[in-house]
């Protein structure tokens, strides 16, 4: 809490009245840790009886028990309501538009990036990104326009990917959330939040978001790869991807089925899946899809290697990119990929290459020039770190899965489950204090277990052991036949 710098903020900000108040800023938020902590329900007396269980001494230092001219005076909840009340005030927008205010958001950031030790901020540059569905308190109003009890929230679509789940529509906000994944070749990291922010329903959450990760850029935290879902890759280039390009930032994300395949040609050169290819590429090739999930080995290795033969086609990169985005490319016989007619030396390769059979009648520039100028509004929207969807992309997207488990872990009825009633406080700044503060808690259990895990590993190292393998829990059909070779039919 100290070292976040938050509560002074607050603190400042709050209005003076003739008699101080007994609950200050600080404890307010050590009593909303504390009771998400227990993995109780944000509510404000649940709060207030984490503060009273404290012992004695604890209570006297953060000013649960005050000393008044009457004697000694143990807080009430009416106090914890008065100020509650008084910093949603101060930290919400005079005049909502669906997002948090900037007071609100650069609160939420330092909350989240002081639960991050120096350490493990510096294990990884990667940031896996989605958001999810919070639903409000409030019931919808019953007619559209109608009067609601939370004004901030809208109706939203959630969609769920397990067996048997349905789409359907809910009341409220939108939780966007960046977790830490590990780096390609990397150590492990743990999973932590570094950045969230939360909007009503009717706000787009994929360009709300940007502006929180370029805070984070400016405030001189490096960002590698941002591994995201179709629902990123499916928008305007402006609100995503160009955008985060310019802080730096490699994307990895699966694409929309809308931008799959050929869109279009530039210099000659086909625009396909982010990359541009030869001419006289293979129709097959480029209408490649990512592989199935109930795929077999087979079918992976045969997936891979037909990936392997599109990138020969693939104009190959040869400068980074300049102050204005602009990169030079050249032709993949030019570069020793593939043998083609239209560049003589290159029919002296070796045969093992893939070789044009009809080269174009007219050759376009990609197949005269030496190299092409590729200016950043081509391929601006699908361009990616990998080429999609390769075995190399494939194993990156794989860390996106950190993410998904920040919200499977705060979801969980077991600990701080925010289904709808976890938090019967309405309006956009109630809510997101309390989800910040539980995003915060769980990064303090994340970072707990991974210090464990490093222990442990240590040992093992220490003791001449290799290290521990994480056991394979999916138990198939045959396995369970070969456990009882004598059970009846």
């Amino acid at each position: 809490m100290d070292a976040s710098g938050v509560a002074p903020v607050i603190e400042a900000a709050l209005p003076k009245g003739v008699r101080p108040r007994q609950l200050c800023a600080r404890t307010w938020l050590i009593a909303i840790l504390l009771c998400l902590a227990d993995g109780r329900p944000a509510h404000l007396s649940r709060a207030f009886e984490a503060l009273l269980r404290l012992p004695e001494a604890d209570r006297a230092r953060l000013g649960v028990m005050g000393t008044w001219k009457s004697g000694p005076h143990l807080l009430t909840y009416r106090q914890v309501w008065h100020t509650s009340a008084l910093v949603f005030a101060v930290v919400a927008k005079t005049r909502p538009d669906g997002q948090p205010s900037a007071l609100l958001g650069g609160l939420a950031d330092a909350l989240l990036e002081a639960s991050v030790p120096a350490f493990a901020a510096k294990l990884s540059t990667s940031l896996a990104v989605d958001w999810t569905d919070l639903e409000s308190f409030a019931r919808p109003p019953l007619y559209d326009a109608g009067p609601s009890a939370d004004p901030d929230a809208s109706w939203g679509h959630r969609r769920g990917n397990g067996p048997g789940q349905k789409d359907e529509l809910f009341y409220g906000y939108y939780l966007s959330a960046a977790t830490m994944a590990q780096d390609e070749g990397g150590p492990p990291a743990p999973e932590v939040v570094r950045r969230a922010t939360l909007t009503s329903c009717h706000v787009d959450p994929v360009p709300a978001f940007v502006p929180v990760l370029e805070d984070m850029a400016a405030t001189g935290a490096a960002i590698g790869d941002v591994l995201a879902d179709s629902g990123y890759a499916h928008r305007v280039a402006q609100n995503w991807a160009l955008p985060l390009r310019a802080i730096g930032a490699k994307l990895v994300m699966d694409l929309h089925p809308a931008d799959r395949g050929p869109r279009g040609t530039f210099s000659g050169a086909i625009c396909c899946n982010g990359n541009l290819y030869c001419p006289a590429v293979p129709p097959a090739l480029l209408a490649l899809g990512p592989l199935r999930r109930d795929a077999s080995a087979e079918q992976g290795a045969a997936h891979d290697q037909k990936t392997a033969e599109l990138a020969h086609y693939k104009l190959s990169r040869v400068s980074a990119d300049d102050n204005d985005g602009y990169h030079r490319v050249a032709c993949p016989a030019v570069m020793g990929k593939l043998r083609c007619p239209l560049r003589a030396a290159s029919m002296a390769l070796s045969h093992t290459r893939p070789s044009v059979v009809s080269p174009p009648g007219q050759p376009p520039a990609c197949c005269i020039q030496r190299t092409v100028t590729v200016p950043p509004g081509v391929n601006a929207k699908t361009a990616q770190k990998h080429d999609y969807p390769s075995a190399a992309w494939r194993k990156s997207y794989a860390r996106r899965t950190a993410v998904e488990r920040t919200y499977s872990t705060i979801k969980d009825p077991a600990s701080n489950d925010i289904s709808r009633g976890w938090c019967r406080l309405m309006g956009l700044a109630p809510l997101f204090v309390f989800v910040t503060c539980c995003l915060v808690v769980r990064n303090l259990r994340v970072l707990d277990a991974y210090a464990e895990r490093q222990s442990a590993q240590a040992r093992r190292a220490a003791a001449g052991l290799p290290p521990k393998r994480r056991r394979r829990r999916r138990k198939t059909i045959g396995d369970l036949v070969a456990a009882a070779p004598g059970a009846p039919p």
